[in-house]
């Protein structure tokens, strides 16, 4: 099956009745369909003029930007673009074997980063695809940067490309395509001076370059054969922290925006009170980890203020090292009688230490004897997105039964956080 082949049709569609499952989509307006890039691009129009290789040719009158209603044998109707670097810190060779296949495969793919706010490194990216990404405007679009000093780049990412990465920045940014970047932090790498010349080049690019996380650099037990890597500590930490706030401060009095944040989990290491909600902006990195826990106290308390209810049953919270002081603290506001696990990782080595890499065994390991109450609440990025599954496989009823209570996920949010606590 090829990937422009239509699964299906949506009901009440403007094609409904005109194509059949099993065709093709090949042109619209004479442009030939490479993927969905394309396909939401010249379909926006009102009118079209589509053709198909069963059905021919078919024009169609719709509102402006109305879905057509064809959905695709793949997402992309196309295969994803893989990873072609092989960073000194990608967290993927560092997992262990035997876990689930699809866990082992690098995307670097502009059309995920444009859909569904995966990162890209830019190195995969041909003189063609770079022209198309600015005509066809694929904007907003997540930048892995790290470095803006080609060399360095070049030897972080093991890649020759990596050095092209402010030409194509520069480029993105003429044909106002709006970045948000991140920079994965490695002492001795990319940090200090380094640090320094990539957040002055990025900051040079602003409004283009929106915002840009500073995360610390994570290492596993599994770093057999890989690049020696050191991590972060206290003090080095907080030598970050400080270095990217002054920074950040002096573009916000000449730019309007701090543009640069550093990830929760580089607050936590450094022992540092996170920043006020305002310092967020508006919380444009929460999926990098950036802001999460302020948010996650800006709902809960919201939801104290404005609920009436109140925890009456005996519980228990697992989460990760990192975050379960913080938690602590909300769990005593809200006068609830429950106990917080902070679940040491001993599946990828214990400098992991957030939640979302906490695997099934770690938690019926840790927890399997202890008072537990009437159900235990985990934070949902500890499972596979959309699935009650942990990393290592293990399923949300495998561990309820051999813990004997029942294991909630609550996600990320204040007010789901205490409903949950109410609701036992």
């Amino acid at each position: 099956m090829r990937f422009n082949t239509i699964a299906s049709l949506d009901e009440g569609c403007p094609l409904e009745g005109l194509v059949e499952p099993g065709d093709e989509l090949l042109y619209v307006n004479h442009h030939e369909i490479h993927d969905v890039l394309d396909y939401m691009f010249y379909t926006y129009e009102e009118e079209l003029l589509l053709e198909f290789r069963r059905a021919g040719e078919i024009s169609v009158e719709k509102d402006e930007g109305e879905d057509l209603g064809l959905n695709f044998a793949e997402y992309l109707m196309d295969q994803p673009t893989h990873c072609a670097n092989k960073c000194v810190f990608c967290f993927v060779d560092q997992l262990p074997p035997g876990l689930r296949s699809t866990l082992y495969f690098k995307d670097d793919d502009a059309r995920l980063s444009f859909l569904t706010g995966n990162y890209i490194t830019c190195t995969n990216l041909s003189p063609r695809e770079i022209q198309r990404i600015c005509e066809l405007k694929v904007s907003p679009l997540n930048i892995s940067v790290h470095a803006t000093d080609g060399e360095l780049r070049r030897r972080m990412l093991q890649n020759p490309r990596g050095g092209e990465i402010m030409d194509i920045l520069r480029r993105f940014a003429g044909a106002g395509i709006v970045m948000d970047c991140q920079v994965v932090l490695c002492p001795g790498w990319n940090d200090g001076a380094q640090l320094q010349k990539t957040m002055e080049d990025l900051a040079s690019l602003h409004p283009a370059v929106n915002s840009v996380s500073i995360v610390p650099v994570g290492l596993t037990c599994h770093r057999q054969g890989l690049t020696p890597l050191t991590p972060f500590d206290r003090e080095s930490a907080a030598a970050a922290v400080e270095q990217v706030e002054e920074f950040a401060l002096l573009c916000l009095r000449k730019h309007g925006s701090r543009i640069f944040c550093c990830s929760d989990e580089l607050y936590l290491k450094a022992g540092r009170p996170l920043p006020p909600e305002e310092y967020y902006e508006g919380y444009p990195q929460l999926e990098n980890g950036v802001g999460l826990l302020r948010l996650l106290e800006s709902e809960f308390d919201w939801a104290l203020e404005n609920c009436p209810e109140r925890p009456g049953r005996r519980f228990s919270v697992a989460t990760g090292v990192s975050a379960a002081p913080f938690l602590e603290k909300l769990i005593e506001r809200a006068g609830a009688e429950a106990a917080v696990y902070p679940i040491p990782n001993d599946f990828f080595g214990h400098s992991v230490d957030v939640a979302g890499l906490i695997v099934g065994r770690d938690l019926l390991h840790r927890l399997q004897g202890k008072d537990l109450g009437e159900a235990l609440l985990i934070p949902q990025v500890m499972l596979r997105h959309g699935e009650g599954v942990f990393l290592d496989d293990m399923t949300l009823e495998e561990l309820s039964a051999a813990l004997g209570v029942p294991v909630i996920p609550v996600e990320n949010d204040g007010e789901a956080l205490l409903r949950a606590m109410c609701q036992l």
